[in-house]
């Protein structure tokens, strides 16, 4: 048998009758009877006191006779089965896996530290009991490499001023990242019968030896970013200015007074500082 087997043992509630029957009466028959069927009765009722079997809700309980498996209960309640079968006990709750912070290389080479969440819980108690070693441990290992395979795939964060531009990035594709990370730990879980409710990306940050640099790095990036977008509204504001004095006609200017107004508004609107305006009571020559 090689696909697990759902079966449902007998009521355990009626053979704790029968044994409290067997037990009892067998006890209560040793002064009358003088054979040795009292004592047969006594130990035929404690063996048969091995079978009774419970199952909590959301547990399963796995069955080997002389490992031969039998079959997995997983229907809650209490039961009776052979009591020489052998009972493992293999849980279907979910569970919930906080990986350790893994230090890896993402697509660019980087050294980040990462690590994951996992929600699963077993789906198949035959290949979760037989298939693998330890489905627990099967787990965490194959969480961490799943990770590792993950994080080489993406960059940490774009570098569109390198050339580097990705669609996908671990920093800001929240969505995407997870639904690759579930697909590729449920492929490998698959073979130990776990299914995969969710996995998500729980810790990302870049290495201590780069923190620092990629930190001054982002902020450049945003200073550059910021003054673009200075000079882009300063170059707008000029221009209208410049138009608007000459539709209304309030001065005529020719190309050099142009060209040092236009330096005085740059100045003015891309400086860090206040201006300090210096007053002109002459002419416009002086």
């Amino acid at each position: 048998m090689k696909e697990e087997k759902i079966i449902v043992p007998a009521n355990g509630y009626l053979m704790l009758f029968l044994f409290l029957i067997l037990f009892f009466g067998s006890i209560a028959l040793i002064p009358i009877t003088e054979t040795g069927w009292s004592i047969f009765g006594i130990v035929a009722a404690l063996i048969l006191a091995f079978g009774f079997l419970m199952v909590q809700p959301n547990g399963s309980r796995v069955l080997l006779l002389f490992g031969k498996y039998v079959g997995t209960v997983k229907k809650n309640g209490f039961y009776w089965v052979n009591p020489f079968y052998t009972k493992r006990k293999i849980s279907l709750r979910a569970s919930n896996f906080d990986s350790e912070r893994l230090k890896v290389n993402d697509k660019l080479g980087n050294p980040i530290m990462i690590s994951t969440i996992l929600v699963w819980r077993v789906h198949n108690t035959y290949k979760a009991a037989f298939d693998v070693d330890n489905y627990e441990n099967f787990v965490r290992v194959q969480t961490d490499a799943a990770v590792r395979k993950l994080a080489s795939m993406y960059p940490y964060d774009n570098f569109a001023d390198e050339g580097v531009d990705e669609d996908i990035t671990l920093r800001s594709s929240v969505n995407e990242v997870s639904n690759a990370l579930e697909k590729e730990i449920d492929e490998r879980l698959t073979i130990a019968g776990i299914e995969v409710l969710e996995a998500r990306i729980g810790y990302l940050a870049y290495a201590n030896e780069i923190a620092n640099a990629m930190l001054k790095r982002q902020q450049a990036t945003a200073i550059v970013a910021a003054r673009h977008k200075i000079v882009e509204g300063a170059v707008s504001m000029v221009e209208m200015a410049i138009d608007e004095l000459n539709k209304k006609q309030v001065v005529e200017l020719d190309e050099e007074r142009k060209a040092a107004m236009v330096s005085n508004l740059m100045v003015v609107l891309c400086g860090d500082k206040d201006a300090s305006p210096v007053l002109n009571t002459g002419t416009l020559n002086h």
